[in-house]
């Protein structure tokens, strides 16, 4: 099989809130200008960053996660890239080695050289000391390049660049600017569909790191295409001929790119929709993902004719999928963290209450009729539901997590976000309704 070739970076940090996203998103961008077709991916199952990188490379961004998705998976991702890519950026999460499958695990297993952010703000030399940390902590790992963020000034820059030992090469800088800081909230950044003038701030966020320097790239690197996964072919294409709607805006965002197209390899077309403002299309089965419902129940509620044919599809047996937030919308009740009370579908028995503080983080696994199905869980509300679990979806190591599977008729709902490649047979046996 033909190896393909191409520059890639793994972007990097010594810890969270570094700035990696806004690094990466502004480079994308300054690279798209500049006519370079750019693919971006993002460590982790992280439903948010990828849409910045998105918009701010033109091109779709998936997620390279080694527990959930697998080594030849994110290699088929890697492979498929390169061989239509001028540049490959993976924005990798927490700190450079923090974790199980570290930034640094998949620099190292993919030949990927890593280029770290670090937050200059009230540094001088030091800046060159962490970036020495970071090239010689592994010897597997190779450091090409560092951007400084949050720089007081052109002299402040010159000063942290002049750090740095000559194999380390300083790949530019963004100052301390509250203009170029990306507003969050309690899931992580405030989605980019919500930014009215993000194309701008892009646009100004890569003008900013490509004045700074010329901005170095690394040799391109050999990436091995793998071929598709042989259970894919087993299952080949049962949901061809029907039609799943798919819940996708503001409230419901939370959608791995893999999902779809899975569903799609199985034959299933997918409709997209808007809880907020349409009608439920003609379809087969429904997918709730998860999201922000807690933010727009208003506008939800409001939406009367949608929650009436939702009851209806669901009272009528057909298949509905809902992740998290999806699962939410699908209760009696749903009361934010001010104690403002909301009535929800009433789909599902029982309701659920915001908190101010995570009540589940990780990655987990069920076993569900005879295939193991990975996903991640990341949620501030708890919820009491009156119905006994098909499955518990549970996580291996120190730090505990267990997330009860529901299923109700055709519904199947739980606070875990699925990454469906995981048991194509079993996903699409959902989509199906077909339930043991």
């Amino acid at each position: 099989m033909t190896r393909y070739s191409c520059p890639a970076l793994l972007v990097t940090a010594p810890a969270s809130d570094s700035g990696k996203t806004t690094v990466v998103a502004a480079m994308a961008r300054y690279w798209r200008n500049r006519g370079k077709r750019v693919r971006v991916f993002k460590t982790g199952p992280d439903f948010i960053d990828p849409i910045f990188h998105e918009v701010a490379s033109g091109q779709p961004a998936y997620q390279l996660d080694l527990g959930m998705m697998g080594e030849a998976a994110c290699r088929r991702h890697l492979a498929a890239a390169a061989a239509e890519a001028d540049l490959i950026l993976i924005e990798g999460v927490m700190g450079m080695f923090d974790g199980r499958s570290s930034s640094a695990d998949l620099a190292s297993l993919f030949g990927v050289p890593a280029m770290a952010v670090i937050p200059a703000a009230k540094m001088a030399q030091t800046f060159g000391a962490i970036a020495c940390g970071l090239a010689h902590y592994r010897e597997d790992v190779t450091l090409f390049g560092v951007v400084a963020n949050k720089v007081g000034s052109a002299g402040h820059a010159l000063m942290l660049e002049e750090s740095l030992p000559e194999e380390i090469a300083f790949c530019g800088w963004l100052p301390r600017d509250e203009s170029l800081a990306l507003p969050d909230r309690h899931l992580g950044l405030v989605q980019a569909r919500e930014l009215p003038d993000l194309d701008a701030w892009l646009d100004a966020a890569a003008a900013k790191l490509g004045e700074s320097c010329n901005m170095p790239l690394p040799e391109p690197v050999l990436f091995e295409p793998v071929p598709e996964d042989p259970v894919l072919k087993m299952v080949g294409r049962p949901l061809t001929g029907r039609t799943i709607a798919v819940a996708d805006d503001a409230a419901f965002a939370f959608i791995y790119r893999d999902n779809l197209a899975l569903l799609t390899r199985l034959g299933a077309e997918l409709v997209h929709f808007s809880p907020l403002t349409d009608e439920l299309p003609q379809c087969h089965a429904l997918y709730l993902p998860g999201g922000y419902p807690e933010l727009h129940g208003p506008a939800l509620t409001a939406n009367t004719l949608l929650m009436q044919q939702i009851r209806d599809f669901a009272d009528a047996g057909h298949p509905v999928v809902a992740e998290c937030g999806g699962m939410l919308y699908l209760l009696e009740h749903l009361t934010d963290k001010w104690g403002e009370g909301t009535e929800m579908l009433g789909v599902l028995p029982g309701s659920a209450q915001m908190q101010s503080r995570l009540q589940g983080i990780g990655m987990l696994s069920a076993e569900i009729q005879g295939f193991t199905l990975r996903g991640h869980c990341f949620h501030y509300s708890s919820s009491e539901i009156q119905l006994e679990p098909i499955a518990t979806a549970t996580q291996p190591g120190r730090v505990k997590v267990a997330e009860p599977v529901y299923q109700l008729g055709g519904v199947v709902a739980s606070y875990v976000h699925w990454y469906f490649p995981s048991a194509p047979a079993l996903v699409a046996n959902w989509f199906l309704g077909e339930h043991p």
